[in-house]
């Protein structure tokens, strides 16, 4: 199967098409199942705010899309998994999930099927690790959960509970190196991070083009927008594919520290900035919704921001603020 022509989208479309929804929904099972998945490599462009179009790679739900990142899916501990890989473009790419499979180099207009038993539960960052780390950067990446066998709450037993989850998928890029992508060239010029994204989008501030639209704008983009009422606590898998080391802030509530970069912290600390790691790393924390502790009067309702502390990430095109990687929190 040959791809000629590159897909143009808009930011927007690339976001309406990959297949995460708002909260993950997720019921244990006393047995495990086999779980398939296909993924097809494609390649196209993203209009940004800036007005630039940049190139990217994807994992995506078909042939015709262009989903950054690839779709984030939850298995339980014991599953057999089961991915299809399509690789629609001209040179080799793989699927590679660290310590659970690896495809090796799938040679251009080629398929392949693998299997693996999900017996680690985490949170896990699927991504292409051939010509590292740009193809990874360009869009090649997604997220997968094994969620602890016969468990819907847990992110492993015995930890704090949940009501709900979703996955916060961050990624910088330098759309000089996607372009060397694109060419079949290994960038040669120092990596400037342009843009920063949250599940493929940017966030949209009040009165900008694109604002409140869910496909564009990545603080009401359902796929990382938090929504709940008091006493919901939602499980936040956070991964990172890009470079850039980051802090994450919420407002409103801290959040509980589970696990770092796939280790279960010895305890659970409260923190409203929590790090994570560039080059893939990952953090899973709850969000509890709770009544603010510093509003006065007492505020059930209400929107908050997430966003990072490295002031940078807050950018697009280097210069465009509050166009980066931040959504909001809704109390509802």
């Amino acid at each position: 199967m040959k791809r000629r022509d590159f897909l143009k989208v808009a930011a927007g479309v690339a976001a309406a098409a990959a297949n995460g929804t708002a909260m993950m929904a997720w019921s244990s099972r006393a047995l495990a199942a086999t779980v398939e998945r296909t993924f097809y490599i494609t390649e196209g462009f993203i209009t940004q705010i800036t007005g630039e179009d940049t190139y990217h790679q994807a994992y995506s739900g078909s042939s015709g899309s262009l989903d950054v990142p690839g779709e984030s899916f939850i298995v339980q501990e014991g599953d057999l998994v089961r991915v299809t890989i399509v690789n629609t473009l001209g040179t080799p790419h793989s699927f590679v999930i660290d310590g659970l499979v690896d495809s090796g180099s799938i040679a251009p207009y080629q398929s392949r099927t693998v299997e693996f038993v999900a017996d680690r539960v985490g949170s896990f960052l699927y991504y292409d690790k051939l010509n590292a780390p740009y193809n990874r950067l360009a869009g090649l990446h997604g997220g997968m959960a094994v969620m602890p066998q016969g468990r819907s709450d847990q992110v492993y037993p015995s930890s704090p509970t949940f009501v709900q989850q979703q996955f916060w998928v961050f990624n910088d890029f330098d759309p000089a190196w996607n372009d060397a992508v694109r060419l079949g060239q290994t960038p040669s010029s120092a990596y400037e991070a342009r843009y920063f994204t949250l599940n493929g989008l940017g966030g949209r501030p009040p009165g900008a083009p694109g604002a409140h639209d869910p496909n564009l704008d990545a603080l009401t983009d359902p796929r990382s927008a938090l929504h709940g009422h008091i006493g919901d606590r939602t499980l936040v898998r956070m991964l990172n594919a890009g470079l850039a080391d980051q802090s994450v802030h919420t407002h409103a509530n801290h959040m509980e520290w589970l696990t770092e970069n796939g280790s279960i912290r010895p305890d659970v600390w409260l923190k409203d900035c929590i790090y994570l790691e560039g080059r893939m790393g990952s953090v899973d924390a709850i969000y509890p919704f709770e009544v603010p502790p510093d509003s006065w009067p007492p505020v059930s309702i209400g929107a908050y921001p997430m966003h990072l502390h490295t002031e940078m990430s807050q950018t697009a095109g280097g210069g465009y603020y509050m166009f980066g990687a931040m959504t909001d929190i809704y109390f509802e």
